[in-house]
């Protein structure tokens, strides 16, 4: 499919869960979507260009950085895995996204990052932009890098970064848990939308969960206008108190959740 005149966006991770979700909503904007992920996908929808690529390959990704607008980076492996496909696909792949945005004047990037980032906080305690890292995995660690990288161009090369503390994309909780983590699938586009249109917004770090009445993250210091609509506590009622209020489990006591138990490289059990 042909693109308008106008600089497409790139989003990376396009045959992921969520990225997937955003595709045909980001391709409404002027000039549309170039898509990009390691595995085939498609076909193409409206307003959507589709280029297969490693984020780990540099020349690859500099290809695909070359004459888009802005990024929306969700690119990269979503769980805990091994030390050697972390640092391939979420820390040199983020790097070479990052390298190549700044060398073709791409100046705004919207980051796909995590709770896992911080997920050692206790579930007893609210926290904001400013706390430092607590990554619980490898993963986590790969988005703590991520922010620090993002923090790093915002300063030296003048550059728009955003990054989302992604918690957890459902429409309605899975579980108890999910009540103080759930972010709606509007709510994230409304949140990717405003972090891509919000001017000279410098690097800001925003907790990507929906307006929940259950919650750990205070967004006081965003640099972005975001007001999430869905509300988790509307399926409150599915869960006993006593599960609501559980910080014992090993997987409740911290906000990473189950990646807490995991040992070092160990995958999440489906």
């Amino acid at each position: 499919m042909t693109l308008s005149q106008a600089k497409p966006l790139l989003l990376t991770g396009a045959a992921g869960r969520l990225a997937g979700w955003l595709r045909p909503h980001l391709a409404k904007r002027s000039g549309g979507v170039r898509s990009t992920d390691i595995r085939a996908f498609g076909p193409p929808g409206e307003n959507e260009e589709i280029v297969q690529a490693d984020l780990s390959d540099a020349a690859a990704v500099d290809r695909l950085v070359d004459g888009v607008r802005a990024i929306v980076h969700f690119g990269g492996i979503r769980i805990e895995d091994k030390w050697e496909h972390i640092l391939q696909a979420n820390i040199i792949g983020t790097y070479n996204v990052f390298d190549a945005a700044r060398r073709h004047g791409v100046k705004r990037i919207v980051y796909a990052s995590s709770v896992h980032a911080i997920g050692y906080y206790p579930s007893t305690q609210t926290i904001d932009a400013d706390v430092p890292h607590r990554p619980d995995s490898y993963y986590g660690l790969s988005k703590a890098f991520g922010e620090d990288l993002g923090r790093f161009y915002a300063d030296k090369a003048g550059m728009d970064i955003a990054c989302l503390r992604i918690g957890t994309v459902y429409d309605e909780p899975k579980n108890a848990r999910m009540l103080f983590t759930m972010l709606s699938h509007a709510d994230m586009l409304h949140l990717v939308e405003v972090c891509l249109d919000t001017p000279d917004m410098g690097f800001t770090v925003v907790y990507a969960n929906s307006a929940n009445t259950h919650n750990w993250w205070d967004n006081a210091k965003a640099k972005v206008d975001y007001w999430p609509q869905a509300n988790s506590g509307n399926f409150a009622h599915k869960f006993t108190p006593e599960d609501i209020a559980n910080t014992t489990d090993p997987g409740r006591a911290f906000q990473g959740g189950h990646f807490i138990p995991l040992d070092f490289g160990e995958s999440p059990p489906n």
